[in-house]
């Protein structure tokens, strides 16, 4: 057995729930791998039996609900903007999500890779992030999603 590279850690678990309001069980990113604050963030979802969607989806074929597929390419989304200078206090939020399509199943054991780039940032309020989750390098899941300020 060969041993897996070496991958630097850009952010870690503390980093991130120092950047995103999510706590368990609706953290959904255990660390971040690039990061260009303003610009795209990659990160990894290690996808574990022990997270609590597995006892009623499915009990006998676990299966990662694709709304937190979803929601965790959302919140490598709201990484990009934690950091961006300017931007006024609040939570961002989903204000849509477009052309969202998923290609493979996810389960326990698999590790998502989700890179997320911003397209649009308006008035400081509104965005839009082109996000894509593979596992394997194999495509999961990819589409746009928007968000919006609440103050």
């Amino acid at each position: 057995m060969t041993d897996s590279p070496a991958v630097d850690v850009v952010l870690n678990s503390e980093q991130i729930a120092g950047l995103l309001p999510h706590r368990y069980p609706f953290a959904l990113v255990d660390r971040v791998i690039a990061y260009e604050p303003g610009v795209s963030a990659v990160a990894i979802k290690n996808i574990t039996m022990n997270e609590p969607q597995f006892q009623g989806h499915f009990p006998d074929r676990p299966l990662m609900p694709g709304v937190l597929i979803v929601e965790a390419m959302a919140q490598v989304g709201g990484l990009i903007v934690t950091q961006m200078p300017d931007l006024p206090k609040g939570l961002f939020v989903f204000a849509g999500i477009d052309g969202v399509r998923f290609r493979r199943p996810v389960v326990p054991g698999d590790q998502l890779n989700i890179r997320c780039e911003l397209l649009s940032l308006k008035r400081k309020r509104f965005g839009k992030v082109r996000a894509e989750a593979t596992v394997d390098g194999q495509l999961v899941c990819s589409g746009e999603l928007m968000f919006s300020l609440v103050d």
